[in-house]
């Protein structure tokens, strides 16, 4: 604990200590946008133009085939699935309790709010009315040795938290932790002395949420002592989720029992990860470029819109959370380079709505219009700033007659979720300024539901796939990756598990729950090209992670997962 409490890169949000940039490069300045000019996309083409596209799907190329190699992956196998593999590698007979057998009464009613558990206990997913059960989703190590994937742990240690809650009920209350005298040790068979470890690791973490489920606060203290002296900042993946869901439970015991009166909301004004992410620096460019989302989304996205642009002399883009611009370079980019195939570009126009630091708004405008200018692309960049959504309105975008506008959202509308009526005006107001195509990038989870321990298990496997995820691409060590993990998610954990109602900002909802809120503003989902599935292939390949990272389509929406778990959705939208 002494080493966690030296380690510079831990924030304790409670003595309201605040990030500061620890790099003031300029990573994206006018002369060196070079995580978006990448030799291997230019070789490639960028992206798409018109013609190019049409001949794509003229020939039909089989290496491309997107989702008929990829499948439809699910979440992760059952218990019963992954210890049977776990069996036969190493020719021990296991026995495993069926949990799906049990008789919901048969478990007590403080239990009854772990439900959810089950759900990702069993392996089983249900798409379109079917179920689908997919492999044990192994990573592999330089020895090519099976090893679990932080999924498995997770789910692993949620069905033994069941059972085990189960079987040990009427002793619980006298034992301080729930991994003594375990009554189903024979699950252990074949794991690795870490694995062991961090599936046990994961039952206390869950003991700790159902004592602050049940309001048994000092015992969850109890438990989250046990936890932290476990978990680690700088371990391995699951040490170091279970390390920040401990710190969030620790916040929501402080502020129930009143020991400490800082409140989350606080935390969340201290270090806003969506106002960080406006800006240029190591840790967002570091995300940039060493994990695949991004990129993946951003040349996805940006091909959807030159397909619909491609003709147009006056292109007029909407965007609705700026951020870093970057997304616009590979526009241009792309716009450039088809100069001479489409008519001349007469002007691009970009307007960004902002709500909040202008300051960092005019700062991406100002990078954009000087990289223009090297390329020879006529823009012209505009602000259009309200103090809250309810105030925006179409006069305020100044449309020209003969401009084709096109709508970009990235990761924005979430951020209105706990205000609705501001969701429901710019919503409105988008669909009143007649976009050819709106394109939406979302976090792909349900974090939402006002049942704390909903919120609890569905984040916590999201930001374990996450965290999985970090651990294939960056060192431990890495600063980038703790400064990601202490501020970006850090936060967003604390403020989901510890706040309540409006306090709580991070909020994430699924592509189902868009689909029909879009519907009914008069919106309809479309298919994404060919072309733009072949540019997320494209990074795929990039980062070879093809087998960890997989598309998926749910209706004509694109779904990005991370081993199974859903961590992003693409979708293109046009008026009916």
């Amino acid at each position: 604990m002494e080493e966690l409490n030296n380690n510079k890169y831990q924030v304790d949000f409670y003595e309201g200590e605040t990030w500061e940039d620890r790099d003031n490069e300029n990573y994206l300045s006018s002369s060196d946008f070079r995580y978006v000019q990448d030799d291997h996309f230019l070789d490639e083409g960028i992206l798409f133009s018109k013609n190019q596209h049409k001949e794509l799907q003229e020939e039909q190329i089989s290496d491309y085939e997107l989702l008929n190699d990829t499948g439809v992956t699910v979440d992760s196998p059952s218990l019963e699935t992954c210890l049977e593999e776990i069996a036969r590698f190493n020719e021990i007979p296991t026995l495993v309790s069926n949990v799906e057998s049990k008789k919901e009464k048969d478990y007590p009613i403080s239990l009854a709010s772990f439900e959810i558990l089950r759900n990702y206990s069993s392996g089983v997913k249900k798409m379109n009315g079917e179920r689908v059960m997919e492999e044990p989703s192994y990573d592999k190590t330089s020895n090519e040795e099976k090893k679990l994937s932080t999924d498995d742990i997770l789910r692993i240690g949620g069905t033994r938290f069941i059972q085990c809650f189960n079987s040990q009920q009427a002793a619980a209350d006298h034992v301080p932790s729930m991994m003594l005298n375990h009554p189903f040790e024979s699950s252990f068979y074949g794991l690795s002395i870490e694995e062991i470890r961090d599936v046990e690791l994961v039952e206390l973490l869950l003991s700790c949420a159902e004592r602050v489920e049940s309001q048994q606060f000092e015992w969850g203290s109890k438990l989250l002592n046990q936890c932290e002296m476990l978990c680690s900042v700088s371990g391995n993946p699951i040490e170091r989720v279970v390390y920040y869901f401990c710190r969030a439970l620790r916040a929501r015991i402080d502020k129930e029992t009143e020991r400490h009166m800082v409140l989350s909301l606080q935390t969340f004004q201290q270090f806003n990860p969506d106002k960080a992410m406006m800006s240029l620096n190591a840790t967002h460019h570091a995300m940039h470029e060493e994990i695949p989302f991004s990129q993946l989304c951003i040349f996805a996205g940006i091909q959807a819109i030159i397909e619909n642009v491609i003709e147009a002399k006056k292109i007029h883009i909407i965007d609705l959370g700026i951020r870093s611009g970057s997304q616009w370079t590979v526009l241009m980019q792309a716009l450039a380079s088809s100069n001479h195939e489409s008519p001349p570009l007469e002007l691009l126009r970009i307007t960004s709505i902002g709500t909040t630091s202008k300051d960092l708004i005019e700062e991406t405008g100002e990078r954009l219009l000087s990289f223009a200018k090297t390329i020879n692309i006529p823009l012209s960049f505009k602000i259009v700033m309200v103090s809250d959504m309810s105030h925006l309105k179409e006069d305020l975008f100044e449309l020209e007659s003969d401009e084709t506008v096109a709508v970009y959202s990235s990761y924005l509308l979430r951020s209105f979720l706990s205000e609705p009526d501001q969701l429901e005006s710019l919503v409105k107001v988008v669909r009143n300024l007649n976009p050819c195509v709106m394109v939406v990038t979302e976090i792909e989870a349900n974090h939402n539901s006002p049942v704390f321990v909903n919120r609890f298990i569905e984040a916590l496997f999201f930001y374990g796939a996450y965290f999985d995820c970090l651990e294939n691409f960056m060192k431990r060590e890495d600063e980038n990756r703790m400064v990601c993990e202490s501020l970006y998610f850090g936060t967003g954990i604390k403020n989901m598990v510890a706040s309540e109602g409006k306090q709580r900002k991070i909020r994430h909802v699924t592509i189902d729950v868009w689909k029909a809120f879009f519907t009914r503003y008069g919106f309809k989902d479309v298919e994404l090209s060919s072309s733009s599935l072949y540019q997320a292939k494209l990074i795929l390949k990039k980062f070879s992670c093809e087998n960890s990272c997989t598309l998926d389509v749910n209706g004509k929406c694109l779904i990005v997962r991370w081993k199974g778990t859903p961590i992003l959705s693409l979708s293109v939208w046009k008026i009916i």
